[in-house]
Formats: structure tokens, C-alpha cells, sequence
């Protein structure tokens, strides 16, 4: 549900308003900040889910968008569960590197598909949309270890004590 209406104010409401010049990106924040309370697994379904219903909603190319923030879900997720939860830098972390990244790589696909992209444009506009997602990533992860109801990985695992 989280990803669902963050998909609906990314369309609706935050598209076309610019801070430093960048567009804020509430979906690929919220796909970030559900992949490392969740894992990567729930951050690519919600990945995927979340591109989907913003292809359709813009009538996008059906897919590119979903591809990307698939990844960027995974890859959130493996982060999470490597080496970032439970640290309070992941998030704003995660949401920077990711942001540039999902950014590089929507380029990329556009090209490849033959679709005209201004890649200029793009890596202007990377660097302020990743300090402006990871600013997001703040308040969005909060929300979602507040919605997200995760089991422990470890509740029924034998812990291992170094003395």
C-alpha cells in the first residue's frame, strides 16, 4: 500500500515542482527505504509494482520504469541485509547511491531501447535528485518501520556467542 500511493503522489502531485533544479523522487525513496526494512525480495516485488503502476499512469513505455526501480529494490534489499540494517546512515546511504544509479541506468535503457533522452540533462540533474533523496529517505524510512511489520530473521535461529 505504501509503495501504491506513493506511485499515485509521485504522478499526480509531485511531478513538475523542481527543488535545486532536481524533481523529488518519492517512489525510488519509498522502494528503498521498503527494501531495507523488508528485504530484497519485497524490495524488488515492490519495485516492480510501483514502476507498473507508473508506466500506466503516465503512459509510459510499459516496463522501463519497472525494470529499473526492480533493480534498484534488490539492490536496496541486499544492502539492508548485508550490511545496513540497523544503522542510521543506511537509509540517506542507500537513497543517494541508489538515486544516481537508477538515474544512470534509466538513461542507459532509454537509449537502448531507441528512445530520444537527453543524457545531459540526466547527469545535471543526478546529483541534486540523489542529495534531495536521501533528505527523503529520513522521514520515508521511518514511515516504513512504522507500517512494515517485519519478523526478526533470527527469532527462531540459534545465536552464536564469541567469548
Amino acid at each position: 500500500m505504501l509503495v501504491l500511493l506513493a506511485a499515485v503522489v509521485q504522478v499526480t502531485v509531485i511531478t513538475g515542482i523542481r527543488v535545486l533544479g532536481a524533481e523529488p523522487d518519492l517512489l525510488l525513496v519509498t522502494i528503498v527505504c521498503v527494501a531495507l526494512v523488508a528485504g530484497s525480495l519485497p524490495g524488488a516485488i515492490a519495485g516492480f509494482a510501483g514502476g507498473l503502476v507508473v508506466d500506466v499512469m503516465t503512459l509510459g513505455t510499459l516496463g522501463t520504469t519497472s525494470i529499473v526501480l526492480t533493480l534498484a529494490g534488490y539492490w536496496a534489499g541486499r544492502y539492508g541485509e548485508t550490511t545496513g540494517r540497523g544503522r542510521a546512515y543506511a537509509p540517506p546511504l542507500a537513497a543517494f547511491a541508489i538515486s544516481l544509479l537508477a538515474g544512470i541506468g534509466g538513461v542507459a535503457l532509454h537509449f537502448l531501447i531507441g528512445q530520444p533522452v537527453s543524457a545531459r540533462e540526466a547527469l545535471v540533474v543526478a546529483v541534486p535528485s540523489a542529495v534531495l533523496s536521501a533528505l527523503l529517505a529520513l522521514g520515508v524510512h521511518r514511515l516504513c518501520r512504522a507500517f512494515l511489520a517485519v519478523p526478526d530473521r533470527l527469532e527462531g535461529a540459534r545465536q552464536v556467542e564469541i567469548v
